[in-house]
């Protein structure tokens, strides 16, 4: 539920922007058909489709029509946001929990983007020509390989890991708070993965990125 939106959801949103909003209405759709009707059973997986449409939402939004201006990457990933702060005291607390993780965890890489230049380079990488933003996004990902951006990342995915941890402390199995806790871990713990994915795909790969 996090690799998927990555590798998927920006090219769909990139050649065919509507469709893959759309889309955001039937995860939406079969997530809460599973929370009404499923029972008990199915109640944590209908929650959780919720959730990721949120994701999927602002995600479409962005990488459709807003790609080249990352500086409004934030804002519209967060356009749930309020609706998934009001979730986070309802049956629906599973899936508010995982957008809100999701989205701190794309706000800490954005927020390195910035710190190790990256950003700067955003708009030339998506909207290079197809031939060549390969190579652009390749030359990019190569600006990370020194000392100071190293460092930088290392010092991110601690903060990261420190955080996911201390959710993971405060989970419990047997209480709704503690199951949300639990996968607002696992997804922030997930999205730390899916960045140093993203890194080695754009170095060896970059047409395997998702931004190509």
């Amino acid at each position: 539920m996090v690799v998927l939106p990555v590798f998927l959801q920006a090219p769909w949103a990139h050649f065919h922007p509507l469709s893959a909003c759309l889309f955001t209405f039937v995860l939406l759709g079969i997530g809460v058909a599973l929370v009404q009707f499923g029972g008990d059973k199915w109640l944590h997986s209908g929650s959780l489709l919720v959730g990721v449409s949120g994701s999927w939402l602002g995600g479409c939004l962005f990488w459709g029509w807003l790609r080249a201006h990352p500086i409004l990457h934030i804002p519209v990933e967060a356009v749930a946001a309020p609706v998934a702060f009001v979730g986070l005291s309802s049956r629906w607390r599973l899936g508010a929990g995982f957008y809100m993780s999701c989205l701190l965890g794309t706000a800490l890489t954005d927020l390195m983007m910035v710190t190790t230049g990256v950003m700067n380079r955003w708009p030339v990488v998506v909207q290079a020509p197809i031939k060549k933003a390969p190579q652009i996004l390749h030359q990019t990902a190569e600006h990370l390989l020194n000392i100071q951006a190293v460092f930088l990342l290392l010092s991110a995915a601690s903060i990261i890991i420190c955080l996911a941890h201390f959710m993971r402390l405060r989970s419990s199995l047997n209480s709704p708070a503690g199951r949300t806790w639990l996968v607002a871990s696992a997804a922030l713990m997930t999205t730390l993965w899916v960045d140093g994915l993203f890194l080695l795909t754009a170095l060896f790969q970059p047409r395997f990125s998702g931004l190509i």
